[in-house]
């Protein structure tokens, strides 16, 4: 068995705001323009002309990582700010109207936008993407199977998105229901090999269901250009410690399962449809529900649960990854709420969106520009 690199990769989806209205604005083009000059290929367009991604260099620890996410938030705010506008990381806008919204005149999004219809102007959100390098295809697979049952624990977490068109949705992940309209979204189900999800892609694209894999948009997935394992549940995480945070458990949610099999013990595959009820539960409530303990088949509150899987499942390797003080940093999640809890407090406190908004913009330039 090839023993993986355990590398980290993470993509971030920014907002792109006028902080003289709050309101989203369509920038991308120009500051593609600018910005290939500075970051060159780790920035890139979106759907929407009002998001900017960009993506870390590859990383062997979260301490790497955390570098690279301030280089890059630093750079594009700065070029951003040229302009006069700011960047937020939140997994939705909280008033900005999908409606209003230009699609990225590239080939790639226009196809997107023909072939989805409204649902693709509709797909106003913004996620936190994950790599964790597995050279080894059939671990891949097999790790891919069993982390599917930590993703609600790590969605709640990294809950962003409590607002929609101005509304409080009273859900604390809006982003997982918009992404949920799209086709082979949510869950992945469990695969029994390497070959088996290649058949998958193979019979969808012989059918001209899909180009290629990377139109495969489970939670998470085998990335079809890179051998990595690629999580994609989480919203945009807000401040650069939680988004290290959370590519800090994946990888030692990874580095666990592998010496597991290593040592040819296992976790416990759950189905699917177990999973999808966490996973709601998390999109509903957040760190202040319940999730099913489905091992004992009884619901905990989100926080023991998580506080669980830190310490129980990955206490004996955050050490040896060197990655202790970045995955406890989910201790003052726990404490203080996520991004979503914050942004509620921030709106009662206020009693309007746009104190939100400014709240969400000095909170992703926290440890950048400060």
């Amino acid at each position: 068995m090839v023993t993986p690199s355990f590398n980290i990769g993470i993509e971030e989806e920014y907002q792109i705001i006028d902080p003289a209205t709050g309101e989203l604005r369509s920038y991308i083009t120009e500051l593609l323009e600018a910005g290939k000059l500075v970051l060159k290929e780790q920035v890139k367009a979106e759907l929407h002309q009002s998001i900017v991604e960009v993506g870390t260099h590859v990383c062997n620890t979260p301490a790497e990582a955390r570098a690279e996410i301030i280089r890059l938030r630093r750079g594009v705010m700065e070029l951003a700010g040229k302009n006069g506008l700011k960047i937020a990381a939140a997994g939705s806008h909280p008033f900005s109207a999908w409606m209003k919204q230009d699609i990225t005149p590239f080939e790639r999004y226009l196809g997107v936008r023909n072939d989805m219809g409204m649902l693709a102007q509709q797909l106003l959100i913004f996620g936190t993407h994950v790599h964790i390098g597995i050279e080894d295809p059939e671990f891949l697979i097999d790790a891919m199977n069993v982390v599917r049952y930590m993703l609600p624990h790590v969605l709640c977490l990294c809950s962003s998105s409590p607002f929609w068109l101005g509304q409080d949705t009273g859900l604390k992940s809006y982003r997982s229901i918009i992404f949920r309209n799209f086709p082979r979204t949510g869950i992945p189900p469990k695969f029994d090999s390497y070959a088996d999800f290649k058949s998958y892609v193979n019979v969808l694209v012989k059918t001209k269901s899909i180009p290629d894999g990377t139109k495969i948009w489970f939670d998470v997935r085998p990335n079809h250009n890179y051998p990595t394992l690629e999580v994609r549940i989480a919203d945009c995480c807000t401040r650069v410690d939680e988004a290290v945070c959370i590519a800090a458990i994946f990888q030692a949610l990874i580095y666990k399962l592998w010496k597991l099999r290593r040592d040819n013990l296992t976790f416990r595959v759950y189905p699917s449809a177990f999973t999808e009820e966490n996973k709601w539960r998390a999109v509903r409530y957040g760190l202040d529900g319940n999730l099913i303990d489905f091992g004992k088949q009884v619901e905990k509150p989100a926080r023991e649960l998580i506080r669980e899987m830190i310490e129980w499942f990955l206490g004996d390797v955050m050490d040896e990854l060197g990655s202790r003080r970045e995955i406890e940093y989910a201790y003052r999640i726990l404490d203080e709420g996520s991004s979503a809890d914050r942004q509620l407090a921030a709106y009662r406190r206020a009693g309007n969106l746009q104190a939100v908004v400014a709240q969400l913009i000095r909170e992703t330039e926290e440890g950048v520009l400060s």
